[in-house]
């Protein structure tokens, strides 16, 4: 039996989706580091623990928003414990998992780092595209994102946690 193909309109849409996912991380990643000395993954995980209740999540539930191996996670946090902006503390209410606390140096350094590479993202995709296409473009990661794994993702909180 034939495997199934795609079609050829099909490729055209795969080709652009998959540059972009190799062009943005990129751009995203080189203008961190220029500027803060961060990787993206590691801005990602400050900019969780900045917006998580005290500031603290469980490893395992980081490293699900993080889409990542705990292993990856621990390494992370490792180079950001070494820097002062993270520390992991045993949980209190389960002895069995690890928390990861952003520090006052984390948050200051997150807090810093925030602005540039909020104005890249804006540069980069929302003013490049329309009002209607960013929410076509948000619900259709959300459909990819939820087929490719159906844990739950980190969430900005919206103004009303704020």
């Amino acid at each position: 039996m034939a495997r199934p193909t795609i079609t050829e309109e099909q490729l055209e849409v795969w080709a652009a989706v998959a540059t972009l996912l190799e062009r943005l991380p990129a751009a995203l990643d080189a203008q961190l580091q220029r500027d803060s000395g961060l990787s993206h993954f590691e801005h990602g995980v400050l900019t969780a623990l900045d917006t998580a209740p005290d500031r603290t999540l469980r490893m395992s539930t980081l490293a699900g928003y993080a889409s990542s191996t705990l292993s990856r996670l621990s390494r992370a946090v490792t180079r950001l414990e070494r820097r002062g902006w993270v520390r992991r503390v045993v949980d209190p209410a389960d002895g069995r998992f690890t928390l990861a606390v952003l520090t006052g140096d984390g948050h200051e350094k997150v807090a810093g780092s925030t602005p540039a590479h909020q104005a890249l993202v804006r540069r980069l995709v929302f003013d490049t595209i329309s009002a209607e296409q960013a929410h076509q473009l948000g619900d259709i990661a959300r459909v990819i994102a939820v087929a490719v794994d159906t844990a739950p993702t980190w969430q900005p909180p919206s103004a009303s946690d704020t």
